[in-house]
């Protein structure tokens, strides 16, 4: 993804496809290093669900930066999130407006 990316209007946030928010979302967290909101994305999915009931926690697979960040993209990034899907677009388009400058 190129820093092209980061200069979207944010009045056309709403035009870009779910995958380009996704990509412009995870690609300023990334930069700012923002574990926080792959966290928060994580745990409103069933994936979260599915490591807890195996015994483990958000702490097990969150223990560095690169892991949470690869672990949020292999959930996100190709599976449809079917009905979930217009929640995370409307937080990737909130945190790409609240981050997009900084």
């Amino acid at each position: 993804m190129s820093d092209d990316n980061n200069t979207t209007p944010a009045d056309s946030l709403e035009d870009l496809s779910y995958s380009e928010l996704r990509d412009l979302a995870f690609s300023i967290a990334e930069h700012r290093l923002d574990i926080g909101f792959f966290i928060d994305l994580m745990s409103h999915t069933s994936a979260i669900a599915s490591v807890a009931d195996e015994g483990g926690s958000l702490g097990d697979i969150s223990g560095s930066l690169l892991e949470t960040i690869h672990a949020a993209k292999q959930i996100f990034g190709g599976e449809s999130l079917g009905e979930q899907e217009p929640l995370f677009r409307a937080r990737y388009i909130e945190y790409i407006r609240e981050h997009k400058s900084s």
